[in-house]
């Protein structure tokens, strides 16, 4: 194995008799360059928009999110969940009472969601950062007020600045009966909006409140739709979920972060793979040019062949010549591509040179998430494809051995 990769070795950094063969296998170790350069540099900026997306959802996406197995609303009150909230784990414990209602502002009506939330929910990091308009406050100089979702304010015209205009919001009371005068089948509630915040649809549909205003409206004095919490750092979030998910038993549901947005997690993964798979066909056409160079370097060391077998190297070891002759071309261009690759994207991370074309995205440059699971990703992918082409072209380039020596 050491002669073999020695004397392949010398014949990588050795001139050739034929010039082209020196064309050829920098060709070779160029396609393989800038196919592994691409796949890392693609995978990062993929990481990279999974990991803003992702912020942006969590948010208002809790780390665990406790829900009733049936029905809509629990009680949280009981032992288990005093114990819960008492949980030195928990950064965050945010009781939640919402349900769909008619809002209405001046003259436009909206069917949204109403989300009333208990006192913890402000204490959350980045709240602000999701205001597009106003400030983020439940409570304004003692009264109650709202923070709208910019659906809300889309179709209902809505005007923070505007102190003499009130969101007026209809839900349905709790075993009314049909009556002469629809308005005496809902609760009415008015509530001042003061600021309107943007993540992604499925929030911006959403008007947050406070949970005492939510109970007023929805006739519902102890009971709540969710728990959600946010838990301290270190603290793993699956060995957790499946902790309070066994104490608490069949009544009630629990579920990760995962699990509440499975069908965004199974997009962003199914189209990271969708672009790997593509530039895999690319790389796999620039291994491929393996098979040409080692053809050629055949062709051209057949001296040396007729000269290695006649002093006793076997067949097996003159496969081995050209197969770490392939190997060493294709790795050479798979860590040099990696390290440009590597590079390009720390630079993109500190300088932010190429610019998104849409406007008014949360980042102005395309994001990037460096993972060291895609860099072994890579080289194993590279390393296969070089191992299957490389121990093709060997076999095919060397199997007339005897018509080679009876030429010479």
């Amino acid at each position: 194995m050491h002669t073999s990769l020695y004397i392949a070795k010398r014949y990588l950094f050795s001139k050739k008799t034929v010039h082209a063969i020196n064309i050829i296998s920098g060709i070779s170790v160029l396609g393989v360059f800038v196919g592994s350069a691409a796949l890392v540099i693609i995978l990062s900026v993929f990481n990279g928009f999974e990991n803003v997306i992702l912020s942006m959802y969590n948010t208002f996406t809790p780390e665990i999110l406790i829900e009733p197995a049936q029905g809509k609303t629990f009680d949280p009150a009981g032992v288990l969940f005093d114990r819960i909230k008492a949980d030195k784990r928990i950064a965050n414990y945010t009781e939640v009472l919402q349900e769909k209602a008619l809002l209405r502002y001046r003259e436009g009506q909206y069917i949204g969601t109403v989300k009333g939330v208990s006192n913890d929910f402000l204490k959350r990091e980045k709240l602000d950062s999701t205001i597009i308009d106003g400030k983020f406050a439940l409570n304004r100089k003692g009264e109650d007020c709202a923070v709208a979702g910019s659906l809300v304010q889309l179709f209902l015209s809505l005007n923070v600045n505007d102190n003499l205009s009130d969101l007026i919001i209809y839900s349905p009371k709790k075993g009314a009966k049909s009556s002469i005068n629809p308005a005496d089948e809902f609760n009415v509630k008015v509530i001042h909006p003061v600021g309107v915040f943007q993540i992604q649809q499925q929030f911006d549909e959403t008007v947050i409140v406070p949970i005492r205003f939510a109970r007023s409206l929805l006739d519902e004095e102890k009971n709540i739709s969710s728990a959600e919490i946010y838990l301290k750092k270190g603290v793993s979030t699956d060995h957790f979920r499946n902790e309070i998910s066994a104490k608490l038993g069949k009544g009630f549901t629990v579920k990760n972060r995962i699990q509440q947005n499975a069908l965004l997690y199974k997009i962003l993964n199914s189209e990271k793979w969708a672009i790997f798979i593509i530039l895999t066909f690319v790389l796999i056409i620039a291994v491929f040019n393996i098979v040409g160079s080692l053809t050629m370097l055949v062709l051209d060391k057949k001296k040396d062949i007729a000269i290695l077998s006649s002093i006793g190297a076997g067949t097996t070891l003159i496969r081995k010549i050209f197969f770490f002759e392939g190997m060493m071309i294709s790795l050479t261009g798979c860590i040099g591509g990696m390290m440009a690759g590597l590079i390009f994207c720390l630079l993109q991370q500190h300088y932010g040179f190429i610019k998104m074309a849409e406007t008014g995205f949360v980042t102005e440059s395309y994001p990037i998430g460096l993972k060291g699971t895609d860099f072994i990703l890579v080289f194993i992918t590279v390393s296969t494809l070089s191992v299957l082409t490389s121990g093709i072209s060997s076999r095919l380039s060397v199997k007339s051995l005897r018509t080679m020596k009876e030429e010479l």
